[in-house]
């Protein structure tokens, strides 16, 4: 148990309010990657996983490197996280080695300040995920700038796409920076305060970095009249997620003329129709490098058999020809 191998990549789960017993805390300093999960309705939680953060770069030899947090359960109301996030920014203070931070399971908004403190603690960040499920957009162009600026390596970015700005993709283009892998968006209801990115400055991004994948969600809260503008078809998108429960006809429309040499997974929450179940078959033709497919609305058997046959590299899809109760199960092929 007190080997370092053993600690490389763990989960402690802050649900009960109860502390990590003294046997294992004294171990947590060997682990390498770190998730935490907490649930949030109790506070001692909140203060067990901060603890526990704590004590795993009490060390600060440089061995902790990822760190992701996960929060569950019903948020308190009006709760806005800034315990966690201080608490966060304050180990961090005495050192930092992370490499990789996902932020994407915290329920609250992240702040500016946040952002731009944990982009100079953490100057070796790789990969960073800032891209949750808050209501809003708290982070500005401005502050992505100075975190583009602090963390010199960073080649994998998760972000609202209302933080974006046609400044920040020109300092993504500098000849200095690394090779940019993925970009995850998330676009919500902030976009609409927020100037559009043309189809050009994309095609830019892309010829600088070749080898990006992009993978878009679109959630609820966005717009309709804001999905085309969206949807630039010189984005290399490899994983595209449209949650808005709307009518989609043309953005499938658009998605299977633009991404058809890139799009690997597709998820569709819209309303069933026959109109619909026309241009998933179409889709399923053009779109053959598929590897996962979720409609989550009611489709025809001849949906199902287009993407089976037309689609090669499928291995999950869920696809239901009659609804079934919460929540859908997926079929695996492979």
């Amino acid at each position: 148990m007190t080997h370092p191998s053993s600690w490389k990549d763990t989960e402690v789960r802050c649900e009960t309010g109860t502390s990590v017993p003294d046997r294992y805390s004294a171990l947590l300093p060997l682990v390498r990657n770190l998730k935490l999960r907490m649930c949030l309705t109790d506070p001692a939680n909140r203060k067990t996983a901060l603890r526990v953060l704590r004590q795993a770069v009490a060390r600060g030899d440089g061995r902790l490197e990822g760190l992701s947090i996960n929060c569950e359960g019903n948020t308190p109301l009006f709760y806005a996280g800034q315990d966690l996030q201080q608490g966060l920014v304050d180990i961090l203070t005495n050192g930092s080695s992370l490499t990789v931070l996902d932020l994407r399971g915290v329920p609250f908004t992240l702040s500016d300040s946040f952002v731009r403190s944990v982009a100079m603690l953490c100057p070796g960040l790789h990969s960073l995920f800032i891209n949750n499920h808050s209501l809003v957009c708290g982070v500005n162009a401005e502050t992505l700038r100075q975190a583009l600026k602090s963390c010199r390596s960073l080649n994998v970015l998760g972000v609202f796409q209302a933080s974006l700005s046609q400044d920040v993709f020109k300092d993504l283009m500098l000849p200095e920076r690394p090779a940019l892998k993925k970009l995850e968006l998330r676009c919500e209801r902030s976009l609409k305060y927020t100037v559009p990115l043309c189809d050009q400055i994309w095609l830019e991004l892309k010829l600088r970095h070749p080898r990006l994948w992009v993978e878009l969600e679109l959630d609820h809260t966005l717009p309709e009249l804001h999905v085309p503008g969206v949807l630039q078809p010189s984005i290399p998108v490899r994983c595209l997620r449209l949650l808005t429960w709307t009518l989609l006809l043309d953005e499938i429309r658009i998605v299977r003329q633009s991404y058809a040499n890139t799009l690997e997974v597709l998820e569709v929450q819209t309303i069933p129709s026959v109109e619909l179940n026309a241009e998933l078959i179409a889709l399923a033709k053009q779109c053959v490098k598929l590897q996962e497919v979720h409609c989550y609305c009611v489709v025809s058997q001849e949906v199902i058999t287009a993407f089976i046959t037309n689609c090669p590299d499928l291995y999950r899809y869920t696809l239901k020809t009659h609804k079934e109760s919460h929540p859908w199960t997926s079929t695996k092929l492979k």
